[in-house]
Formats: C-alpha cells, sequence, structure tokens
C-alpha cells in the first residue's frame, strides 16, 4: 500500500513539540525516581503537593494517544503498524532487561522472589509486555508503563479492524466511566493471584488468544479478521477490567482514557471531529482529580500534565529548542535506563541522609550526564539501527 509521506524537514518541525513533552516527561519521571536514593527527605514533601512520576507518565500517554493511532491510520496497514511499534519498543525493552540482569549478577540488586519461582510465567508475561496486567512483578520498576502502552496498541489493532478505530471521543468517555463506576470494586488480579500453576496459565492462555487474534487480523480475511479482532479485544479488555494490581484498576483504565483523549485532541487538531465533540474527553482529567481525591499530589499532577500538553498543542507551529527536542529524541533510552543508574547508586549508598547533601547533588548531577551519554549510546547503537531496520522490513513489503 503506498502512502504520501510528508517531507522529511516538514515532519521533524511538526512532530517537535511531541519531542519536547516526551523530553520534559521524562526527565521529571528520572527526579521522581532519584528522590528516594538521593534525597529522601524531599520525597515525602514534594510527593505531598506533587507526583513528579504520576505527571510524567500521564503526559508520556497523551502524546502516545496523539500520535500512535495516527501512525497506524496513515499507513492503513496493521502489518506495518507492529513491525514498526515491535522495532521500536522490543530492543531498548532488551537491553534493559539485560542492564538488570547484570546488576543481578553484580549482587546490586535483588530480584522478586518469583523470578526463582516462577521463571517461565514471568519471562512470558514479560515477552507479552503485559506482565503488569497479569499481576507480575516487573523486571524493572518502570516497564508497568509498557503494559498499558502495548493495550492500547491491542485495542487500537481491534478497533481499525472492526471499523471502529475513529471512537475515540466515545472511548476515551467509556474508559474514564468504567474507571468512575468501578474504583473501589473491581477485583485485583482475580485471575493470576494464588499458586505458581494459576499465573502460569493465565499467562499462556493469554499469549495463545492474542497470538492468535494477530495472526487472524494479519493473515485471515472478512468473519476471520473480525473474529480475531474480537479475541483481541475481549481479552485486553477483560485482563483491564479484573486482573491488574499496579498501580490499581481505576488507574490503568483511566491512563487508557487519557491516551484516547490524546487520540480525539489529534482528530480534532486535524479537522476529523469538532473541537466541540473532542471537548468532552476535559471529563477525562475531571474524573482522574475526583478518583485521586484525597491524593492532593496527584490531582495537581493531572492537572499539570493536561496543562502542559495543551500548552505544547497551542505551541506546536513553533521552533522547539533543540536541546529539548534531542531529549525527546532519547527519552525511551532515558526512561527504560534510568532506574538501572538509581539502583546502583542505592547499592553504594544504602543510607543516603549520612551522605553530606552536597555530595548527593554532585552525584545527582553524575548520574544525569551518565544518563544522557549512555541514553545517546543506545539510541545510535540500538534504537536507532533497530528503526531503520523496521522501516526497510516495511518497505520492502510495500514495494
Amino acid at each position: 500500500m503506498l502512502t504520501v509521506q510528508s517531507p522529511p524537514q516538514q515532519t521533524q518541525r511538526r512532530m517537535a513539540w511531541l519531542d519536547a513533552l516526551r523530553g520534559i516527561a521524562a526527565l521529571v519521571v528520572v527526579f521522581e525516581h532519584a528522590l528516594q536514593p538521593l534525597l529522601p527527605e524531599a520525597r515525602f514533601p514534594i510527593k505531598a503537593v506533587f507526583e513528579p512520576g504520576w505527571y510524567g507518565v500521564m503526559v508520556f500517554f497523551l502524546v502516545s494517544g496523539y500520535i500512535v493511532p495516527a501512525s497506524l491510520e496513515r499507513r492503513g496497514d496493521v502489518r506495518a503498524f507492529w513491525i514498526s511499534r515491535f522495532f521500536r519498543l522490543y530492543p531498548l525493552f532488551g537491553v534493559s532487561a539485560a542492564g538488570m540482569a547484570l546488576l543481578v549478577a553484580l549482587g546490586w540488586d535483588d530480584p522478586h522472589i518469583w523470578w526463582s519461582t516462577r521463571p517461565f510465567s514471568l519471562a512470558l508475561g514479560h515477552l507479552t509486555m503485559l506482565q503488569n496486567l497479569q499481576s507480575m512483578p516487573n523486571l524493572v520498576s518502570v516497564l508497568w508503563t509498557l503494559s498499558y502502552e502495548m493495550a492500547f496498541y491491542l485495542l487500537l489493532t481491534a478497533m481499525f479492524t472492526l471499523g471502529m478505530n475513529r471512537r475515540s471521543t466515545t472511548s476515551a468517555l467509556g474508559f474514564a466511566a468504567a474507571a468512575v463506576l468501578g474504583a473501589g470494586t473491581l477485583p485485583v488480579a482475580l485471575l493470576s493471584a494464588g499458586r505458581s500453576g494459576r499465573m502460569l496459565t493465565v499467562a499462556l492462555v493469554v499469549t495463545v488468544l492474542l497470538a492468535a487474534g494477530l495472526a487472524a487480523v494479519l493473515k485471515g480475511a472478512g468473519a476471520v479478521r473480525q473474529a480475531g479482532a474480537i479475541v483481541i479485544g475481549v481479552t485486553v479488555l477483560g485482563l483491564l477490567a479484573v486482573n491488574q494490581s499496579y498501580p490499581g484498576p481505576w488507574q490503568g483504565l483511566l491512563i487508557l482514557a487519557t491516551m484516547f483523549a490524546g487520540t480525539a485532541l489529534y482528530r480534532a487538531e486535524q479537522g476529523e471531529i469538532s473541537w466541540q465533540q473532542a471537548g468532552w474527553v476535559a471529563l477525562v482529567p475531571v474524573a482522574g482529580i475526583w478518583l485521586a481525591r484525597g491524593g492532593f499530589g496527584f490531582q495537581t499532577a493531572t492537572v499539570a500534565a493536561w496543562i502542559t500538553f495543551a500548552a505544547g498543542m497551542a505551541l506546536r507551529h513553533w521552533r522547539m529548542p533543540r536541546a529539548l527536542a534531542w531529549l525527546g529524541l532519547v527519552s525511551y533510552s532515558i526512561y527504560v535506563l534510568h532506574p538501572l543508574l538509581l539502583e546502583s547508586v542505592a547499592w553504594f549508598w544504602p543510607e543516603p541522609l549520612a551522605v553530606p547533601l552536597g555530595t548527593r547533588l554532585v552525584a545527582l548531577a553524575c548520574v544525569v550526564g551518565a544518563l544522557l551519554g549512555l541514553s545517546a549510546l543506545t539510541w545510535r547503537f540500538v534504537e536507532a539501527p533497530a528503526q531503520r531496520l523496521g522501516k526497510r522490513l516495511i518497505s520492502r513489503r510495500v514495494n
């Protein structure tokens, strides 16, 4: 399927504001995770009024919701979409996993006990990137967000196949309503809780259902494709409804609502729907604020994330600072690699308050500098080559 591509320079300029938002979000998440090992005295006072990590991931989810469906619909090719997503996510995902394995081998980190008692289940869950929706501990702490990214991709695939992908506003409001109505009532880890055999069964069933559903969508035709899409959708929605453990059922549903809200804003910006129709997604952050009552830091972070995204949209035609655009380019590396550096710091300084504040601030600056350098390397030698390979594979299919 041939498509008209935008000139590279125009595309880069159009996406620069999204890169800037990714860069800001990545650094804020790093700050959140640096508090415990380096600035524990500031952790609770800051988080009481503002949750930096929640702010960062909500900005990430809004950005994903805005741009990812467009990449699928622009080509109209589900297989090309999954080739692109695979080579975007999995190579660095593997580097992060290998880095954590190295820390464990050095004795600088202790994996969850289930890695010794349930290794196959956890490995299978991580390979699907749905470990968080199967109530499994994450090998690297930040990988939980990738489970919701993957759930979003799978739902997009199902909706696109069934011709429902344009219902972004409805989807956003539906997930927000489910979060509000299900708060405090939805079960946690209903399917996976219990003995190791039960978790393994869930992991196997989920993997088989999704593999069969994707195979039907990619290779089937007519009713077979539609049946595959239904299997994918029902599997993901079932996991979201009854089998999350962290951060919790309503948070997971609100995350999906946030991503579909980002898609609705994209459609309004492109003129596919009116701004009046897209305006209904303002109820999503309102739902988030209501659900987080009693957690002022989460409420302010939710508001700040939406204001940040709105500001980015308002400035989308402006030239973005090159530093922010570059940070966005390597933001995935920053995001998945920074816990490894901070885990190393925690091993060397198990009692951070015993270390002078000035020394810890210097260490924080060194960690950030090392992280940016490492991210530049992984972008050049892992991310960029993998994405080029994905593009070549897609190009071969097109030609």
